[in-house]
């Protein structure tokens, strides 16, 4: 008796499902996540005045340090849309450094998405050449280092060992 023979898999293509458009306050938000360290950020992004706030303060006074400010408002300046877009971020974990870090790359994916530069095109669409405008201040986030998720972490403590790499004094007497 023949055994059927069943035919080859066809291969699955990877597809991204849209995500729907989230609203605050009426107005349509465009999402980004940042991480940096243990630090967790969720950033919304709506068209507004240039405000930006931080767990519902303002980033100048949750962030005390000029460089932190400066990490948060950074891809903002670089694209030419502070005083055009209102950003709305929750952060926890980590301290603020890392705190400005993830707010730095989740303001990074926010534009990014913003601009339509992470859609998802329906299979058998032809490429459409995008706005030149916008596919410079993509590659600008991505030149500077924005969009990059920084993964230095804090070395684990190793057996035997003070710390992570010191150790105790040795004796040789």
């Amino acid at each position: 008796m023949d055994t059927p023979t069943l035919p080859p898999p066809t291969p699955k293509t990877q597809t991204k499902k849209p995500k729907p458009p989230v609203f605050v306050n009426k107005k349509r938000a465009y999402l980004g996540t940042g991480r940096r360290k243990t630090a967790v950020a969720r950033v919304f992004l709506m068209e507004g005045t240039g405000q930006v706030t931080v767990n519902g303060r303002p980033h100048d006074q949750y962030f005390t340090e000029v460089k932190d400010h400066n990490a948060v408002v950074g891809p903002l300046r670089l694209t030419d849309t502070l005083s055009r877009i209102d950003v709305r971020i929750n952060v926890n974990g980590g301290g603020f450094t890392g705190q400005a870090g993830a707010c730095c790359q989740g303001v990074a994916r926010a534009l990014k998405s913003m601009f339509g530069l992470d859609t998802v095109r329906p299979e058998g669409a032809e490429q459409q050449p995008a706005d030149e405008a916008i596919m410079t201040m993509a590659k600008k986030l991505r030149d500077s280092g924005y969009l990059t998720r920084d993964g230095r972490m804090k070395e684990r403590k190793k057996y035997g060992r003070k710390g992570a790499r010191k150790s105790f004094q040795f004796s040789k007497r």
